[in-house]
């Protein structure tokens, strides 16, 4: 079975637990709100590097699926602010959250998620002591992703951005949520601190190349594969590995502006190619993936050691 297969097979699992515990009640539209965008679709990256992990140590499916819905709701809580702070108008195709209901009510629909997240992880039926570590994991990854998010809103500001500034920046934007999906899947597996360790070095590793890769189809897919906007991030002067590569080479290119056309960013894309600044960020993003890759070494071969590893290996080649 192919990797995204059994991603899917693993996402609808977590489909499925989604409704059982975060139900449209009342304030019906509040939850209607936060559930939009979750029920939206999305690859479940996430969701399912957590049940791997878990499966890789021995661990039960079904025990850790409530953490794994909780990664979920904190992935969708940032998707929904960080579409607000950037003026985003698409999202996995559909409008965004504070397009279709306001600001306040989108504000309030994510904080809903992350509230949520917590909720479900302390009920959690295992020892207290993993429940505890499993809270402590969660709340100082979503530190983490907090000051990635305000780190990059500072870059954007900038004309000057070095690549150690932007590779901090994504490790605790993006590569801090894969990492504890699978240190928190590990441990309610039952791994040790040793592996649940290595685990979230290999998985905040992977992360960042998820991330370069995806600065990258930001930049080359259809709008219609990626569900938004194409070329946004020229659009914002987001300061990507691309563009500060681009920038070393003396490539001059300004936020382009929201009205950008679609020749405009064209050309823009045109001329990081011509630098090489796109052929930089995946070869980048390629070596990230081998080196996270090999800390996974610490598992003991099975079925879910591969599918980890091809899911790494898809993080960066996907299209979308």
């Amino acid at each position: 079975m192919h990797i995204l297969d059994e991603i899917k097979k693993r996402g609808k699992m977590v489909d499925e637990a989604i409704e059982r515990l975060l139900p449209i009640v009342q304030p019906e539209e509040l939850y209607q709100a936060s559930r939009y965008l979750v029920d939206a679709g999305g690859k479940r990256l996430r969701p399912a590097m957590l049940i791997l992990a878990a499966e890789a140590v021995g661990g039960d499916v079904q025990k850790v699926l409530p953490a794994a819905i909780s990664i979920e709701l904190i992935h969708n809580f940032t998707l929904i602010h960080d579409d607000i702070m950037d003026q985003d108008e698409l999202r996995r195709g559909s409008p965004t959250v504070h397009v279709k209901w306001g600001l306040p009510a989108a504000i309030l629909a994510g904080d809903t998620l992350y509230a949520k997240a917590f909720e479900i992880v302390a009920h959690i039926d295992t020892p207290s002591k993993i429940v505890a570590r499993c809270l402590d994991i969660l709340s100082q990854t979503c530190t983490d992703i907090c000051e990635g998010q305000w780190m990059d809103m500072e870059l954007e500001k900038r004309s000057s951005v070095s690549e150690d500034e932007y590779m901090e920046m994504v490790q605790k934007k993006t590569g801090v949520l894969f990492a504890a999906s699978a240190m928190i899947g590990s441990l309610l597996g039952g791994a040790n601190d040793e592996t649940a360790d290595a685990l979230w070095q290999a998985e905040k590793t992977i992360g960042v190349g998820f991330q370069i890769r995806d600065d990258v189809l930001g930049l080359i897919s259809p709008e219609e594969r990626l569900g938004k906007t194409r070329g946004s991030d020229l659009m914002e002067g987001k300061k990507t590995l691309i563009m500060i590569h681009a920038l070393k080479k003396g490539v001059k290119l300004d936020a382009l502006g929201r009205d950008a056309s679609a020749e405009e960013i064209d050309a823009a894309v045109q001329q990081l190619r011509d630098a090489g600044s796109i052929d930089y960020a995946m070869e980048k993003a390629f070596a990230l993936v081998e080196q996270g890759k090999s800390k996974l070494d610490v598992l003991p071969d099975s079925r879910a050691k591969e599918l980890l590893i091809e899911l790494a290996d898809y993080m960066v080649t996907r299209t979308y």
